[in-house]
């Protein structure tokens, strides 16, 4: 693959980006050429500047980026399938249903149900205690309305339960699958550490190591040289004018001269005066 048709780092692939930076920060003592971490750059300056160079880090292992991209692609498709009769959308890690259940729906009615209730039944119950005689069933009434009231209570104590185990089940599934740990296919599981080892060997550590060799280069200077057939060129150059080439050389022109004036010749022999 030519490099000038690199592929951009998507947006769901930067924070893996980010995380291979800061283990490889993390974990710089550990490897001699990164000892000077910390005496001349320290880690916060060395993340800075690898990620203002994102474009020119990954591109060094742009061709398993390539790949890893392909192949996820083609196991999400393979995962969605045809979308049948609208009822049901696949996401790009399979199937998800849509829409609320019937417990949610219950869990959220329950309290509102029982509430509405215990306020008809006890004001129903007092107004026809206050009447004079009461009538038999107006403590029935009252009874009733006081067991809503539990009931609401309850209910509301097992919609707010439901609620926060709704939403720590929506919490796990919304980190994408690679940070889960969900295993891909053999060929796509392949790809995604090819990238990564590539990204970690040729991009983000011989960045590091010729930053700390050299804090004032320039981003583009420190890519080794070694990848640098492997790094596209980032900007325009100048083109380069030259003159159109119109033939063998032209034969010397004739050059001019100022006219020799001189003063007219009055004297002679002839002339001589008398």
């Amino acid at each position: 693959m030519h490099m000038n048709s690199a592929p951009h780092l998507l947006a769901e692939d930067r924070p893996e980006y980010e995380r291979i930076l800061d283990d490889a920060l993390r974990h710089a003592h550990e490897r001699p050429d990164l000892a000077a971490v910390g005496e001349r750059l320290n880690p916060v300056q060395l993340r800075t500047m690898a990620m203002a160079a994102t474009a020119l880090i990954t591109a060094a292992a742009a061709t398993e980026y390539e790949h890893y991209v392909k192949a996820r692609k083609e196991v999400r498709a393979a995962a969605a399938g045809p979308d049948e009769d609208g009822v049901q959308d696949a996401g790009p890690h399979g199937p998800r249903q849509s829409g609320a259940g019937v417990g949610v729906v219950i869990t959220t009615l329950a309290p509102v149900l029982a509430g509405t209730a215990a306020v008809i039944f006890l004001l129903i119950g007092y107004v026809l205690k206050a009447l004079d005689p009461p009538p038999a069933f107006a403590r029935t009434m009252v009874g009733a309305g006081w067991f809503f009231v539990a009931a609401t209570a309850a209910a509301m104590l097992v919609a707010a339960v439901g609620l926060l185990i709704t939403a720590l089940r929506n919490g796990s599934t919304s980190v994408p699958a690679e940070e889960q740990g969900e295993e891909l296919p053999e060929d796509a599981a392949r790809a995604r550490e090819a990238w990564r080892h590539a990204l970690l060997e040729r991009g983000i550590l011989p960045f590091l190591r010729d930053a700390l060799a050299d804090p004032g280069a320039a981003p583009a200077a420190r890519i080794p040289h070694r990848s640098a057939n492997r790094i596209p060129k980032i900007g325009y150059s100048r083109p380069d004018f030259s003159s159109p080439d119109d033939g063998p050389a032209a034969a010397p022109r004739p050059t001019f001269t100022s006219p020799d004036f001189t003063s007219p010749d009055f004297g002679g022999p002839e002339h001589e005066l008398e």
